[in-house]
């Protein structure tokens, strides 16, 4: 188990440290702001969806290595899915990091996702891990006001 727990900070360190589609999307047709006062977390989303499909999704912002990593790790595995398609992997990350440790998790629906597993067994820890996902519901509902954790 702790090889596992091992490879797993190892991968949300990477994708914090040098997250995937991090970048302003100029021609986003949504956008999104979150926000983590108990940690500082501040993120910006920028969404492309077109034919019902995320066809691009990038963000900007600061915050821990868990919120930096889960919206990094959020936006590879949402991007070419139907809106439909990514509303059911939310749904099944966030019963992953708000359930009890070693609850039974959708492996083939979260794929990588599933190094966040470790997080519902550090409560203050999960508002991190979820914010980007929030955020990313808000952005495709065209909600402008700016989403927060509390």
């Amino acid at each position: 188990m702790s090889d596992l727990r091992d490879l797993y900070q190892e991968v949300i360190l990477d994708h914090s440290k040098k997250p995937r589609n991090y970048r302003r999307m100029e021609d986003s047709c949504s956008r999104a702001e979150g926000f983590n006062p108990l940690c500082g977390d501040q993120l910006v989303l920028f969404v492309k969806v077109a034919s019902g499909i995320i066809q691009d999704i990038s963000f900007e912002g600061s915050g821990c290595a868990i919120s930096k990593a889960s919206a990094s790790m959020m936006t590879g595995a949402v991007k070419g899915k139907t809106l439909e398609e990514a509303d059911r992997v939310f749904e099944h990350f966030h019963k992953m990091v708000t359930g009890q440790p070693g609850d039974p998790f959708d492996a083939e629906i979260l794929g990588k996702l599933a190094v966040f597993s470790g997080v519902c067994e550090f409560p203050a820890r999960v508002k991190c891990a979820s914010l980007a996902w929030h955020t990313l519901k808000a952005a495709l509902k065209g909600e402008g006001q700016q989403v927060t954790t509390e």
